[in-house]
């Protein structure tokens, strides 16, 4: 039995009100240096972008994270791994900690369920603390707070009456996510742990870009700051408060070259942030961009420190031993080491969270087994590759969504566009579930699409789709990692792209062209899109530019009907040149 490592109920609530308020006292080490450092160790066990990926289903990492192409990922494997570890922590002492996107985005036996299974299967294998990443705000910060604290789903209601969802027995953490009303963190700022005779403060954070990535209406009520300012903010407060060993747990991270294990070439932003945030933060542990990298990387005070992250889906662990002065409170960095884990299949199965696949599983099988259309060839090209490309997966869902939406009494539309990020899953000839080669059923259709959106159509003039086109680069910062978002676009229209020519200049001038007639700038047209990308989502503003604004239906069931009136559907030709 692991031991109980929270604090009382009391001491959190109180410990969390005087580091937002600022009224605790200092607290300064004493005793003399000159004797020997009494230390402890803690494990740290962490990982990142979950995404409700319960079952063991993903293929292995890439070639260049993983040479090994080893099959890894799949929560009972996780689990187990897990409770493995936490065996050989130092006198029990063990913390599992995450990094946000545990929910959002995930495949259908979760998000069909608007991703309680997701934070079920959590609570089963003993998360102690998260931050919140971007897709934790996919439904809104009111479906949010019901993630964590329980209850019904307003609409669904429960899938089980007899046993109405919970919530999250572990707590996230949201210190850069600021209620416009009153000023305060949506979500507490940071959590304290005491293991073994010491304090270690967690700091949760999202990417401040979070509004570019989801739905901006579902985030209206909040603020999201800038993460070094906010990580700063709160290490000099804990550090107030007593606590002296800090961790960063923070959605944004950074791209290597080389294996999950290693550092080769980490980029920014997290490279950047890393050598701005405050030298009372012993370590950060990052997520996002779904890669694998243990990094040491000095502070503002040029002192080594450990930046770590564990790929995605539950296919590694970062395996961290912080080094404490139990006589100071401070982490001996020189001491502290940390591994990447692969979570390889090789283990026996948690059988509690196999119990929970197969409670879900015998909900989703009825519904997600329907066949619904067909594919001649193999469709590729979603998000978990390039996203800065135009692939054939993204330019079909573009013409579900033209069809969708082209009609006198559905919009109008003529022109229809997609993003590439929103894409998540592609169709492929081989059955990947039950069903025959060739077959597309409703449950990949959800997982090509599992993020909820409504079409909509509005009037844009020809100079208004070219911005739209021209933000598909934004450099960074604006974007955090990912500068380069490409769009689909829908049949019968196409341009060329100069990526040689500076920002605001790709589109090449006079390309646009619709059923072969050149588009005029000063002309309007009915454009439809994902409600997402029209309110400015992935920081397409120009479709906020649009007028006459007309509602549609929800995104799967487009995709449905657009795949029973085009059996056998093959992959689009490109429609835009240069890219």
């Amino acid at each position: 039995m692991r031991p109980n490592r929270r604090l009382t109920a009391t001491t959190v609530a109180a410990l969390f009100a005087a580091l937002t308020m600022g009224a605790m006292a200092p607290a300064t080490a004493k005793g003399d240096s000159s004797k020997r450092m009494r230390t402890t160790s803690v494990q740290l066990l962490s990982f990142n972008d979950y995404h409700g990926h319960l079952e063991a289903t993903d293929t292995p990492l890439s070639r260049a994270q993983d040479p090994s192409q080893t099959p890894a990922g799949g929560v009972e494997y996780l689990s187990s791994r897990l409770a493995m570890l936490r065996s050989t922590a130092p006198g029990g002492r063990s913390l599992t900690v995450a990094a946000g996107d545990l929910i959002g985005g995930s495949p259908f036996l979760s998000g069909m369920f608007h991703d309680e299974p997701s934070v079920e299967s959590l609570n089963a294998l003993g998360l102690d603390v998260s931050s919140v990443g971007n897709h934790e705000f996919d439904e809104g910060t009111k479906e949010l707070l019901r993630m964590q604290r329980g209850g019904c789903h307003p609409k669904d209601g429960c899938y089980f009456p007899d046993a109405p969802y919970k919530g999250a027995d572990f707590h996230w953490l949201a210190a850069n996510v600021i209620k416009k009303s009153t000023g305060r963190p949506l979500l507490p700022a940071v959590s304290v742990k005491r293991v073994g005779g010491v304090k270690i403060g967690f700091i949760g954070m999202t990417l401040e870009a979070t509004p570019t990535l989801v739905s901006p209406a579902g985030v209206s009520s909040v603020r999201f700051l800038d993460e070094v300012k906010t990580a700063n903010k709160y290490a000099r407060r804990l550090q107030r408060s007593g606590v002296k060993s800090i961790v960063v747990l923070i959605h944004e991270g950074g791209y290597v070259t080389g294996t999950f294990q290693g550092c080769d070439g980490i980029s920014e932003p997290i490279a950047q942030m890393a050598a701005q945030i405050s030298p009372k933060v012993d370590q950060i542990i990052s997520g996002h961009t779904h890669m694998g990298y243990v990094c040491s990387i000095p502070d503002p005070k040029g002192q080594p420190r450990l930046v770590t992250s564990a790929t995605n889906y539950g296919q590694a662990i970062t395996e961290t031993t912080l080094v404490i002065n139990k006589r100071t409170g401070n982490v001996v960095r020189e001491a502290s080491t940390a591994t990447n884990i692969l979570n390889a299949r090789d283990i026996e199965k948690d059988p509690r969270q196999t119990d929970i696949i197969t409670k879900w599983k015998a909900l989703s099988d009825t519904v997600g087994a329907r066949v619904v259309g067909s594919n001649a060839e193999d469709i590729l090209g979603d998000s978990s590759g390039n996203r800065g490309i135009e692939t054939p997966m993204v330019d079909l869902i573009a013409d579900a969504i033209l069809a969708a939406t082209d009609g006198a009494d559905q919009g109008g539309a003529q022109i229809a566009f997609m993003n590439v990020g929103g894409v998540r899953a592609s169709f492929r000839l081989a059955p990947k579930y039950t069903e025959a080669s060739g077959e597309i059923t409703y449950k990949e259709v959800y997982d090509v699409m599992p993020f909820g959106n409504r079409l909509v159509t509005v009037s844009m003039t020809g100079d208004q789709i070219r911005q739209a086109l021209e933000q598909q680069y934004q450099p960074v910062p604006a974007r955090g990692s990912r500068p380069m978002l490409a769009l689909g676009v829908s049949n019968g229209f196409s341009y060329d792209w100069d990526a040689s020519q500076p920002q605001g200049s790709r589109v090449v001038g006079g390309s646009m062209m619709l059923n072969g007639t050149p588009i005029d700038m000063n002309a309007t047209y009915r454009v439809g899109t994902l409600s997402f990308l029209q309110e400015g989502g992935d920081l397409f503003t120009a479709f906020k530019l649009g007028t006459d604004l007309k509602g549609g239906p929800e995104d799967i069931p487009a995709v449905v009907d657009y795949l029973g009136a085009h059996p056998g559907v093959t992959a689009p030709a490109s429609r835009i040149g240069g890219l």
